[in-house]
């Protein structure tokens, strides 16, 4: 019975969600920035949008975990890392969801690249892997494309489209196809705006906002709301050296509570 309650819980929550085979949350800055991280120029962009690896001028790692609305069996936890070359930006990415009666595997490809000073693209192939006790498993393969440019030195653009294929995981169930646009603006060195807009082609469009404020040099706070379901974060990053931040973050749901999320990362130090 234990093991039943959180598979007819998340078979509620998932479709609201649209969780089960989308696109792996941007680490704990996205999750703090309602969702976001189309925008980002970070190793976060190895889940947010592949054309942001472009922007990394260092080797960066990074892990995510969250609990979702705080049950124990409910998980998703990630990890990736990104390494800029001369001819581009080449990443790994590997993810997990779910619990004992269903979860999903997900392991992806990234390479981003530059193609001028203010335009970057990227794409991630990647495998999922759905396992269903009693039914067996399946792992199909995928891809998304993403676009990231400058329109001023203060505002950026972003765009991504995952799945656009129409590709069964289980008996009657597809990959989300996901087309994605986004704006940032940066008034001061010391504030981010982003927004984003999300269509699936089985869901209304779903609406992202967040904020980023570095307080100190060495501490961000971080702010969002998303709609459909309406949802409300928030969460915080500090420098704990010169090459590695932890980051904190929560969303909260008003009838399923909060999913808390935290996430490290390491940047390699530039060389003189």
């Amino acid at each position: 019975m234990k093991s039943i309650l959180p598979l007819l819980f998340s078979l509620l929550a998932l479709p609201m969600l649209a969780q089960v085979s989308a696109p792996i949350t941007a680490g704990a800055r996205g999750l703090a920035m309602g969702g976001s991280g189309l925008n980002f120029t970070d190793v976060n962009a190895l889940w947010g949008n592949p054309a942001g690896v472009a922007a990394l001028e260092a080797t960066s790692v990074a892990l995510f975990a969250e609990q979702r609305f705080l049950l124990s069996d409910i998980r998703q936890v990630s990890a990736g890392g990104a390494v800029p070359f001369s001819s581009g930006t080449l990443g790994l990415v590997v993810g997990y969801f779910g619990f004992e009666d269903f979860n999903e595997q997900r392991i992806g490809v990234v390479y981003g690249r530059r193609l001028s000073d203010n335009i970057r693209l990227g794409a991630q192939l990647y495998t999922l892997g759905t396992r269903i006790p009693d039914y067996g498993n399946k792992n199909v393969v995928s891809f998304e494309l993403g676009i990231q440019g400058s329109i001023s030195p203060r505002v950026g653009f972003s765009a991504r489209m995952a799945n656009p294929m129409r590709i069964e995981t289980v008996a009657g169930e597809y990959l989300p196809s996901l087309l994605s646009l986004g704006f940032s603006y940066q008034p001061g060195k010391q504030l981010l705006i982003v927004a984003e807009a999300e269509k699936d082609i089985l869901f209304p469009v779903r609406v992202r906002v967040g904020m980023e404020y570095n307080l100190l040099d060495a501490l961000q706070l971080r702010l969002g709301i998303a709609t459909d379901p309406s949802l409300l974060t928030f969460g915080i990053g500090y420098k704990l050296k010169d090459t590695w931040r932890l980051d904190f973050a929560a969303a909260y749901h008003q009838y399923l509570g909060f999913t808390p999320g935290i996430g490290l990362v390491f940047t390699q130090a530039k060389r003189e």
